[in-house]
């Protein structure tokens, strides 16, 4: 009996590294059947880009003239860039998407014109903080010496990768320098005591940019 009792002490102590023993091999086994677990240079981890029109990102097309569900792709140009009191105004010309207007109860979805040329997105954000500033309203012209193809309040508008911006489609003519005016209101909505003595008022910026169509 004492014997037995020896013997069952030692199977005790002997068991935690056993089971470390037994541990480690398994988990090296594991590693041989699936791999470490870094899926860094795994291609099946990789995420393709979207083909949807409605999930590109629309301000990385290096390749004028190509074409996406339809659309030629624009490359992302900057139109202008202002400052009003402390609120950084700025102007981009990107890729024309469909995109849909909801007012609260039904929803239209705007398909982009056969002639448009890009999209007017306009962002309104803190200058020093980078902060998004909405519940203001943008309205913009587009004019070439008499001529003004567009003069439009622009859409608020939300979006995954610009986030919340102004924007509208444009159509111009064609290649030329254009003068691009943006009439911005005030912010309509209560107000932290920071931005109590600004942006009271409507105020004007107007860029100059030159356009040229992407090659067919």
């Amino acid at each position: 009996m004492v014997k037995t009792d020896h013997l069952r002490s030692q199977l005790r102590r002997a068991m935690p590294a056993g089971m470390l023993l037994l541990g480690v091999l398994i988990g090296a086994l594991l590693v041989i059947a699936f791999g470490s677990g870094d899926t860094s240079s795994n291609p099946s981890a990789t995420t393709s880009p979207a083909s949807s029109s409605g999930n590109m990102n629309m301000g990385t097309s290096p390749t004028a003239g190509a074409t996406a569900g339809g659309i030629k792709a624009v490359p992302m140009q900057q139109l202008g860039v202002a400052d009003w009191q402390g609120m950084k105004i700025t102007a981009d010309a990107m890729t024309p998407v469909p995109f849909i207007v909801y007012n609260g109860t039904t929803s239209q979805e705007i398909n982009p014109p056969k002639n448009v040329s890009f999209h007017l997105m306009v962002l309104l954000n803190d200058e020093q903080t980078g902060v998004v500033i909405p519940y203001a309203s943008v309205w913009a012209t587009v004019a070439k010496g008499s001529a003004m193809p567009f003069d439009n309040r622009l859409w608020p508008m939300i979006s995954r990768y610009m986030g919340p911006h102004y924007g509208d489609d444009v159509s111009l003519p064609g290649a030329g320098t254009y003068k691009l005016t943006l009439l911005i209101s005030p912010p309509v909505s209560a107000r932290h005591l920071e931005y109590q003595n600004v942006w009271l008022k409507p105020h004007q910026v107007t860029f100059t940019f030159h356009w040229t169509p992407p090659a067919s």
